[in-house]
């Protein structure tokens, strides 16, 4: 029963959006208030009908129902609770019904948190949601449907969720992933809206900041935290491998980083008006390419889900017409899109559009490299492999420019600045920045030169960051005092560019500097690795609710000093007949200790695999302080949701200086 109250549910959830893709805007276009007041309840009706037809598919997999396929396939008796819980998005057809409750959530929050916004604009932004809203209900209706019966026969049991998804990580990973990806339909929305609507000044920018920064923060947690499940689940010690799915993840974010930049750019100089609206309409596209490639088969993943070409066709339709759709309203408006302010090369804009170049050149890389293997291939013209070496290399050519830009712009005035005054700064941060490096390293044996680049880049941003904030408070003659006049959205800034900061110097330390060794080790052996010694105990037998296995016990010891003790587990999920390895980790500030347990050898020995991993932990940490500084923007009172500001209201009472 809950299988077909939830399919009409989502039959009714359809039948809403196609109502808010037509009822609003064509009130919005002739003016009648009764249409565009539609807006509000039928993204209220949508919302609630997609959650209903969630929480039936949730019951049914507590429940143990394998009379629905789906439960049948990703869930068992044996699974834990928890995991039958989150099995609903462990598949094709459960993630993308995650994914459209996570739509319907983010068209509520506008509905609700967008009251100071001019009605016409609101119904127009619902309206554009639910235009898109309606390819994703007859996607998950059409091809993709969760709660199709397996009657009259069924399975007694299920086949168990996959158990690389049976792990912490994979429980947060995916909805975090998913509002990231689903938030830049409401900027896209917006933008869409604006250009309908002919009103493309700078207020459309200032209404659509705070979602892009929410939309970015949940991206830059769920790459994180993928980040940190691929370290900890698949037993290599690899925390990114240019995945094609993780590229999938990337590339919009990226793209969001510089719409970030421009938006306020946008509202703040009332420039850069069509990289804007450009840049939010491939954010959201390249959220759905995303979509595409994990859905389509055609890449071979961990990640991956398995899906037949007809999804992939249906999603490719739909990519093509949001794009398509678009680019032709884009074209149409351009003569609208030119920009009011002026600035001369050597400015704040200057090195905002310079970065903003920049960081979509990377994305056309992570593109490129993604696609053209599948696009060699069906051209006839052979398999070739792009791997992580062709990446690594073209982003180094890429980040030297972007952090001199980086440095350059907050210490840059906005419309024209003296070179005199930059040089100094810039001199005196480099300066600092080598001093800082040489000190760091030391007495350290076989210097890396992409690692001590990399801590270069680093320190010069921390160092340019501080030296910004010194700026600032010099401007305002309030010494350290005036560190609360300046803003949230300022401070936002700073943790954002720290954050990076503390990413770019950990990649740079664990790839130059990491350490392992394969060992075979049999009860009471040792072996010394970085001035650490691992200490084998042995391997006793394991069980768990859905699988059997061995751990392996070690202790770690310094100069004879007990420090740490790591259980490495191998399990084997008897459902699945599969074999995975759970690393043990003693995390740490400037290392992580990493153990792999292998396979039992002929003579009874274990095969081991240890790592030293430097600075790994600012990788994620770096991550989430950026993260952290979004919220803080978010919060700034300038950018709150519901507050309604006029377009003639000054630039300079709105926005200050910080981007």
């Amino acid at each position: 029963m809950l299988a077909e109250l939830g399919h009409f549910s989502l039959v009714l959830a359809l039948l809403m959006a196609i109502l808010l893709a037509i009822y609003p805007m064509w009130g919005a276009q002739r003016g009648q208030q009764v249409l565009m007041q539609t807006a509000k309840p039928l993204t209220v009706g949508l919302f609630l009908f997609t959650l209903f037809a969630y929480v039936c598919l949730t019951q049914s997999f507590i429940d143990n129902d394998f009379s629905i396929a789906y439960v049948a396939h990703n869930s068992n008796t044996l699974l834990p609770w928890y995991y039958r819980m989150t099995a609903v998005w462990g598949g094709h057809e459960g993630s993308f019904l995650l994914w459209v409750l996570i739509f319907a959530l983010w068209a509520v929050a506008v509905a609700v948190f967008s009251r100071g916004i001019p009605l016409d604009i609101l119904a127009r932004v619902l309206a554009i949601l639910g235009m898109v809203g309606v390819g994703f209900y007859l996607y998950i209706l059409l091809a993709s449907n969760p709660f199709e019966r397996l009657l009259p026969f069924y399975p007694v049991d299920g086949r168990d969720l996959n158990p690389l998804l049976q792990d912490f990580g994979m429980i947060i990973h995916p909805p975090l992933l998913y509002m990231g990806y689903v938030g830049f339909s409401v900027v896209f929305a917006f933008a869409i809206a604006a250009l309908v609507a002919g009103k493309l000044d700078a207020t459309w920018a200032r209404w659509s900041r705070p979602w892009t920064l929410a939309a970015w923060v949940f991206l830059t947690l769920g790459i994180a935290l993928g980040s940190w499940w691929a370290y900890k689940e698949l037993g290599w010690g690899g925390w990114w491998f240019w995945d094609p799915v993780e590229n999938a993840s990337f590339m919009p974010w990226l793209v969001g980083t510089a719409l970030l930049h421009s938006l306020a750019v946008t509202e703040k100089r009332k420039v850069f008006k069509s990289w804007t609206v450009l840049l939010a309409i491939a954010a959201f596209s390249l959220s759905l390419l995303g979509t595409f490639l994990v859905r389509s088969g055609i890449l071979v993943s961990v990640h991956s889900f398995a899906s037949d070409p007809t999804r992939g066709l249906f999603i490719l339709g739909l990519l093509v017409l949001v794009i398509g759709g678009s680019l032709l309203l884009y074209a149409l408006r351009a003569p609208q899109l030119r920009s009011a302010g002026r600035y001369e090369l050597l400015s704040r804009e200057t090195m905002l559009i310079g970065n903003n170049i920049l960081l979509c050149s990377a994305t056309l890389v992570v593109l490129m490299g993604t696609l053209l293997p599948l696009v060699h291939k069906e051209l006839g013209l052979g398999s070739i492999s792009i791997g992580a070496p062709f990446f690594d290399q073209m982003f180094v050519y890429l980040i030297v420019p972007f952090v001199l830009l980086l440095v350059m712009g907050p210490l840059s005035r906005w419309k024209n600045q003296s070179l005199a005054a930059l040089r100094n700064q810039l001199l005196a941060g480099l300066g600092l920045s080598l001093l800082a490096v040489l000190l760091l390293n030391l007495g350290r044996d076989g210097l890396s030169y992409m690692a001590v680049l990399g801590m270069a880049l680093s320190v010069w941003i921390a160092i340019a960051t501080v030296q910004e904030v010194r700026q600032r408070l010099s401007a305002v003659n309030h010494g350290l005092a005036g560190l609360k006049a300046l803003t949230p959205s300022h401070w936002g800034m700073v943790l954002g560019h720290l954050g990076f900061a503390a990413t770019i110097m950990g990649i740079a330390m664990v790839t130059s500097y990491s350490v392992e060794r394969d060992v075979r080790m049999s009860p009471g052996e040792q072996i010394e690795l970085q001035g650490y010694e691992f200490r084998f105990l042995g391997v006793e037998a394991l069980t768990g609710p859905n699988y059997t296995g061995h751990v392996a016990k070690l202790d770690v010891f310094v100069e004879g000093k007990k420090i740490s003790h790591l259980q490495a587990q191998k399990r084997f999920y008897t459902v699945q007949r599969n074999v995975m390895t759970e690393a043990a980790v003693d995390p740490g500030f400037t290392r992580d200790l990493y153990v792999a347990l292998g396979e039992q050898l002929s003579n009874g020995d274990w095969a081991l695999r240890v790592y030293v991993k430097p600075y790994i932990r600012w990788i994620w940490g770096g991550a989430a302080i950026m993260a952290l500084g979004g919220l803080l923007s978010m919060s700034d009172k300038r950018y709150r949701m519901a507050r309604l500001v006029k377009a003639s209201e000054p630039v300079s009472k709105l926005a200050g200086e910080s981007v």
